[in-house]
């Protein structure tokens, strides 16, 4: 692991959030790793009312644009793969109403997961022309949205 990296990252505000709280430092698999992360911090922000949780949402995905850009900026690396903030905001689009249960919080964890690295279209799309804070932030918010659609389907699948 590179030292002044993870020097960096855990003293400086941008970059420790930038990189999940340090998550995004794991050697392997750093977003998966951030994934679990927000996993973590989603079983907090589920007991949030469906209106706070939906700002929460907007706030973490404007915050997400400034902190990812930025760092990737900071670091002259345009989105690099320790930076895992966009993973914790796409899980959590992911499990926006989803059922509660452990179940639910491994099936929107391996939709979301999959969605965001085999990038169908129109993910890869964004992933490749959209630049900057957003484009970090974009591609991992419609991974959110396909895996929150695919996760609400199973959902009634189940239900009915």
């Amino acid at each position: 692991m590179d030292t002044q990296l993870s020097k960096t990252v855990l003293t400086h505000p941008v970059h420790f959030l930038a990189f999940g709280f340090g998550s995004g430092l794991s050697p392997k698999a750093p977003g998966t790793a951030g994934t679990v992360v927000a996993v973590i911090l989603y079983l907090l922000l589920a007991q949030l009312p469906l209106i706070a949780y939906l700002i929460m949402l907007l706030v973490t995905f404007a915050a997400g644009i400034y902190l990812c850009g930025r760092s990737s900026s900071l670091l002259g690396v345009h989105d690099h793969g320790g930076i895992v903030w966009d993973e914790f905001v796409g899980y959590w689009i992911t499990m926006l109403v989803a059922p509660s249960g452990f179940t639910w919080l491994v099936v929107g964890f391996v939709l979301f997961r999959l969605f965001d690295i085999l990038k169908p279209f129109p993910i890869n799309y964004f992933d490749k022309h959209v630049h900057g804070g957003l484009g970090i932030m974009i591609d991992d918010a419609i991974a959110g949205s396909f895996a929150w659609l695919c996760l609400q389907l199973i959902a009634i699948g189940v239900a009915v």
